[in-house]
């Protein structure tokens, strides 16, 4: 599900609780690199709707438009944000 710079409702996600959701919390369609709390805000809310065990985060689409560099630091924010609520959620 498209979260990061989308006006799709992130209560959409209740309608498939209890599924596997993969939530876009990175836009590939601007060489902007979100920073991991960017990343992480959009994992919290994504987690309102969906159990921490069935939520993956992932960009919001392909990455092949993206020059490397942006592609990579866009793969960097992305685990690193998930690493934050990880921790958050392990209370670590």
């Amino acid at each position: 599900l498209e979260c990061q710079n989308s006006r799709v409702p992130m209560d959409l996600i209740e309608l498939i609780r209890g599924k596997k959701v993969m939530v876009g919390a990175i836009d590939v369609a601007t060489h902007t690199i979100e920073t991991p709390e960017e990343v992480a805000n959009t994992l919290r809310k994504a987690l309102q709707f969906v159990d921490a065990e069935n939520l993956y985060p992932s960009t919001n689409c392909g990455m092949i438009p993206l020059p490397r560099q942006v592609a990579n630091g866009k793969l960097h924010a992305l685990s690193a944000g998930a690493e934050i609520v990880r921790r958050e959620i392990l209370g670590k």
